[in-house]
């Protein structure tokens, strides 16, 4: 289980990225009191546009940054106070951390299987079984560099559950792949859901929301605008799909001049 409670993140910025981001002060709110729970046995989406905090998010529940207030559990352990504990039990990726291009999957597999300590034989079986799911067998042994965008998602895929985690944390996991292999890998997060695990990912497709989340928290600049199933977003916003239903919310919420919580 995941649970955020008001959780809250602002980054300090110099004069140039004041400038970029077109702000007066020298702070940036990416996160803004969230607060959210995850269970087992669900797809959990953070739904929301480029900016809105998603990846922040994640990033904080995944121990790569510290958050500024509130406190995030993952399993029931703080990630400040137990951050070995958190990183056991999770598998994290994005598409801002790359896997070394000079190394092949093969080779990425073993090593990470070794941070993780996983026997030997288990290990072995571990990558029989995603190589196999996601067919890395044909280029286990070429460097990643050589690969494309779709080998590399599938190969940055297998390494990040070589230990096979309770909690998965996918941070855009279809972004730029072809309609093939985002299928293969939204299967993938289906079959890990239907074990019993918990998958929490981030995404600003709205139809890729809808057919794959169980339950769906929607933020924009950092706040959460609405939380819950599908059908419970839909009968609340009176929409007829999930697209229809953000822009809904988020008109409100620009009329309102602040977030529904």
């Amino acid at each position: 289980m995941i649970e955020i409670q008001n959780l809250s993140k602002v980054y300090k910025l110099n004069k140039k990225q004041m400038k970029e981001s077109k702000l007066k002060t020298p702070q940036k709110v990416a996160v803004n009191k969230l607060s959210l729970k995850a269970e087992k046995g669900e797809i959990y989406g953070l739904l929301g546009p480029n900016g809105a905090g998603k990846t922040t998010t994640l990033r904080c529940i995944a121990t790569i940054i510290k958050p500024s207030g509130g406190k995030i559990f993952v399993n029931g352990h703080e990630v400040e106070e137990e951050p070995e504990e958190v990183r056991k039990s999770i598998g994290f990726l994005t598409s801002d951390i790359k896997l070394d291009p000079q190394f092949s999957p093969d080779y990425l597999f073993d090593f990470f299987g070794r941070l993780h300590k996983v026997p030997q034989n288990v290990l072995k079986q571990r990558k029989k079984e995603l190589f196999s799911y996601f067919e890395i067998g044909g280029f286990a042994h070429k460097q990643i560099k050589e690969l494309s965008t779709g080998m590399k998602q599938k190969a940055a895929i297998a390494v990040s559950l070589v230990h096979d985690p309770d909690i998965v944390i996918f941070d855009e996991p279809t972004n730029g792949l072809d309609i093939i292999t985002a299928k293969s890998v939204t299967d993938y997060l289906k079959k890990l859901r239907d074990e019993g695990k918990l998958v929490i990912i981030s995404t600003h497709i709205m139809s890729e929301a809808q057919k794959l989340c169980d339950r769906i928290g929607m933020i924009v600049d950092g706040k959460k605008i609405c939380e819950g199933t599908l059908d419970e977003i839909l009968q609340k916003t009176g929409a007829e799909d999930l697209e229809d239903a953000f822009f809904t919310l988020y008109r409100a919420r620009c009329q309102a001049g602040k977030g529904v919580q």
